[in-house]
């Protein structure tokens, strides 16, 4: 392959969110960059082969589920130093949960350039498979996106999960399955037993799983089909009220704004 003709990539680390998992969700940017990049580093354990089909034939494929940060940013510095186009995959969107902060310091320190890219999260794949808005007019207008406190990742006091339930919005909860149990009895304190809970394993992978319980099966469920890594709960009023009548004033007929003025106010212009 001619890596001239193909590729016109500036040296440097592009940051790319993958999405969920299903290639079709990438962005057009991101299926360009996968396409021309010299060397792509991806998190295995999260983003699933597919993902990566369209790839160049001579790409240097570097996964790092294994690996360190000590391991993976010498990597990225010396390839860019050595004129390389370096794609650093990660599922989802780069904004979430994602440990991209330490890398673009760290590269910044190295005076390496860096860009990043978007992704659909898997909240967003969630609501889509579900045919869901999350903000339905007089119902819900929030949504919140928060993990449990782990080993890994421990979440500020201020921001427990039982807090967050308070406000009864569309919780979206990220890397929370091994702690499925006190979550529920967590949400419990504040949304209602028999609020719908959408269990979402593996969102565009082809193993996906989307189940629909009770909040007071939320645990049990997991358990059961043993959703151990890989699982969103989706939370939400709105996930059990599909059939509401409430609609936005935004499509009205009797809501005016800048562009679809007021019928009768214009005729007595």
């Amino acid at each position: 392959m001619n890596r001239s003709a193909t590729n016109s990539l500036q040296p440097a680390v592009y940051i790319v969110g993958a999405g969920p998992g299903d290639p079709e969700l990438l962005t057009i940017k991101a299926q360009r960059l996968l396409a021309q990049a010299d060397t792509i580093l991806y998190a295995d354990s999260l983003v699933p082969q597919q993902i990566l089909q369209d790839v160049r034939s001579d790409a240097e494929l570097i996964a790092t589920a294994n690996k360190t940060l000590e391991d993976i940013i010498p990597m990225m510095i010396e390839r860019v130093r050595q004129g390389r186009s370096v794609v650093r995959l990660h599922s989802g969107d780069p904004s979430l949960y994602s440990a991209i902060h330490e890398q673009i310091h760290q590269l910044a320190e190295a005076e390496i350039a860096v860009e990043v890219v978007p992704g659909i999260s898997a909240y967003q794949d969630a609501a889509a498979k579900l045919q869901l808005e999350l903000t339905v007019p007089e119902l819900v207008q929030t949504i919140i996106l928060t993990r449990f406190s782990g080993r890994a990742t421990s979440v500020p006091p201020r921001e427990a999960l039982a807090g967050l339930a308070a406000h009864q919005a569309s919780l979206c909860l990220y890397l929370s399955a091994r702690h499925v149990e006190q979550a529920q009895q967590e949400l419990l304190e504040h949304y209602p037993a028999s609020t719908s809970v959408a269990i979402c394993y593996r969102l565009g992978w082809p193993d996906e799983k989307i189940r629909i319980v009770p909040l007071t099966e939320m645990a049990k469920v997991t358990e059961e089909e043993k959703l151990i890594r890989t699982t969103l709960y989706v939370i939400s009023p709105a996930l059990g009220n599909q059939k509401t009548t409430t609609r936005s004033q935004l499509y009205h007929p009797q809501h005016s704004h800048l562009f679809r003025p007021n019928s009768k106010k214009s005729q007595k212009v």
